[in-house]
């Protein structure tokens, strides 16, 4: 067993943390608003002060926060992660974030062989919670065999991808993927309630085909409903596709559907529809939100 430092204990970072603890590591946790690691404390998680004190004494510390900035900062700020984590251990960040960042911090700590192992992480809520995520790996071969233990203890799939950088550009990819999905599916099931089809029914028939997805069983019953509770917010979906925009810029590549999902979104969360699930992109097909309006 390891000794982990948590840091960020959001919808993605609390369970993370909770089946760390289940599965017998010594886990301390820090999250920006304190509260949140109570449930954690309770269970036998030693609460921290900082972000540089969770990465006191732990052979990896796991860190999941909103965006590029937010990693930055826990990792190399004032009373950061930087600041208390030993040589030779371990940064694993589940974050989503731009893959030059996951450069630069691996960079900035490598004169004290801190290795930096990007994992952002697919699955969503539901994942985090039932310990069954995907994750994208980049990293050294010797860093992710250290990484990968951990990982075990929330995910059901761990792929390593290459060297650092590598698990984000994937995740770009998978968001870039979900994003069409999330828009065909809504306008889909758009035009089957105006067609008087049995949704219910025409989902299951659908499951069955080439039109199955993850997005498809799992989020059908929020565009039925035409309730979108957050699952996976859309601004933070939203923040994704920013990120792979940059990246196929760089690249050389529009990705022009990628750009119509992101209007899209930029569409509701003017409308005030930003923390709801991703799947409000049905909201959209539907007609409720009309992009440029």
């Amino acid at each position: 067993m390891a000794t982990v430092g948590c840091v960020g204990l959001g919808t993605m970072g609390g369970p993370m943390a909770g089946h760390l603890l289940a599965a017998g590591h010594t886990v301390a946790v820090w999250n920006r608003t304190a509260a949140k690691a109570d449930e954690l404390v309770e269970r036998g998680a030693r609460r921290a002060s900082s972000p540089a004190d969770a990465a006191a004494g732990a052979d990896v510390v796991v860190v999941c926060v909103s965006d590029t900035p937010d990693l930055e900062q826990v990792v190399l700020g004032e009373h950061g992660v930087a600041e208390g984590i030993a040589d030779g251990a371990i940064i694993l960040d589940c974050s989503t974030v731009a893959p030059s960042s996951e450069v630069r911090i691996a960079e900035a700590l490598a004169d004290r062989g801190v290795h930096v192992v990007d994992a952002p992480l697919s699955g969503g809520a539901e994942g985090a919670r039932n310990g069954v995520c995907t994750a994208f790996v980049g990293g050294s071969d010797v860093a992710f065999a250290v990484a990968k233990p951990i990982l075990e203890a929330f995910c059901k799939t761990i792929t390593h991808l290459g060297p650092t950088g590598a698990g984000q550009a994937a995740k770009a990819v998978n968001q870039i993927i979900i994003s069409g999905t999330y828009a065909s599916v809504g306008e889909g099931l758009a035009y089957a309630e105006q067609a008087g089809l049995p949704l219910e029914a025409l989902v299951e028939a659908l499951a069955g085909g080439a039109a199955d997805s993850w997005i498809l069983r799992n989020r059908s019953p929020k565009y039925i409903a035409h309730e979108y509770p957050a699952g996976f917010r859309t601004v933070l979906h939203r923040k994704d596709l920013g990120i792979a925009i940059a990246e196929g810029e760089a690249a050389g590549l529009r990705l022009a559907l990628t750009r119509t999902v992101a209007a899209w979104q930029d569409a509701l969360i003017a409308a005030g529809y930003g923390e709801e699930d991703s799947s409000a992109l049905g909201r959209i097909g539907r007609g409720e939100v009309v992009p440029g309006e």
